[in-house]
């Protein structure tokens, strides 16, 4: 598909990963009159008439939209992270197949895997348990939106794929202590103790779960590329392929901020999900994604950008 021809309804498109791939999509050649972005404060998708609207016109729809946060967001609003997210994938979908567009690129998450699984997860055990409790309101919401579109390629053969994020990382991202993910939630909570001089951070968890992070710029990448060249109903995992344990993750944004003191694990606050890492080899296969970026140079653009932009 030439995305330059078409005209490209990115919802999410300002916030941290839409904005990558807004820019990702000009740098393809795609004109900025031609994507349109929908701003949550005047277009509420969990209404079916707003999405009707929206995709009037439109070619194709990137859904990157989502009520999102990191383990202390997913305990205090779990049902707002299924409702939010199961009505906005269900709603604008179902205008999407009613309005005869070309192609729905629906992004999902790893937390929609099972709790216990042999690493690395693959694409076929998706249904082999139930998520992780802490977040599986947020992952089965997102689950359901895989559902609806293999269902709806079956029955109207809308054009519609669906991709399996891991956490995401990079400049522009959410620091917001109450609902960032982990790698933004630490960069902050370091920064500011050695800012201020304590002797000491609180980190939850035992630091023994093990996580898989991807560079923001390359899931953007990820995600035009799979728009351009991918049209299956079977779901692709994007990642890095990189497995880090928590504590070593510490270990390196202490050392990139320069932050000396001691760290203390909180284990009464929960690890989440024990290991999480992807088979990233189906997104390779199908249309030549591979990560570019190691999670160190990642984590050192991160940091450069928070200390330059966030906390100027």
């Amino acid at each position: 598909m030439d995305l330059t021809k078409k005209n490209i309804l990115l919802t999410g498109g300002g916030g941290f990963l839409g904005k990558h791939v807004f820019k990702k999509l000009l740098e393809r050649g795609v004109s900025a009159d031609r994507i349109y972005i929908p701003r949550s404060k005047e277009h509420d998708l969990r209404d079916p008439a707003v999405c009707e609207k929206l995709v009037q016109g439109k070619d194709v729809v990137i859904h990157l939209a989502a009520a999102v946060g990191g383990i202390g967001f997913n305990r205090k609003y779990p049902g707002k992270a299924f409702y939010d997210n199961a009505s906005m994938a269900m709603h604008l979908l179902e205008a999407f197949r009613k309005s005869g567009g070309e192609k729905f690129v629906g992004i999902g998450t790893v937390c929609a895997y099972p709790k216990i699984l042999p690493a690395p997860f693959s694409e076929n055990d998706l249904w082999a348990g139930y998520p992780e409790e802490t977040n599986a309101p947020y992952g089965l919401a997102k689950k359901m939106m895989l559902v609806q579109s293999q269902a709806y390629r079956q029955e109207y053969g809308t054009n519609a794929i669906h991709l399996l994020m891991v956490n995401l990382y990079g400049p522009k991202d959410n620091f917001h202590p109450e609902n960032s993910h982990v790698i933004p939630a630490l960069i902050d909570k370091i920064a500011e103790a050695k800012k201020n001089n304590q002797p000491s951070v609180e980190v939850w968890g035992t630091g023994k779960a093990t996580r898989e992070f991807l560079f923001a710029e390359d899931a953007a990448e990820a995600i035009v590329a799979a728009a351009e060249k991918y049209n299956s109903i079977e779901p692709v995992n994007i990642g890095s392929g990189q497995e880090v344990s928590i504590k070593d993750l510490v270990d390196v944004i202490c050392r990139l901020v320069g932050f000396n003191g001691e760290i203390r694990w909180n284990a009464d606050k929960p690890d989440g999900q024990p290991r999480r890492v992807l088979d990233i080899s189906r997104a390779e296969k199908e249309f030549g994604f591979k990560a570019q970026t190691t999670l160190e140079a990642g984590l050192k653009k991160t940091i450069d950008w928070y200390y330059k932009i966030y906390k100027k």
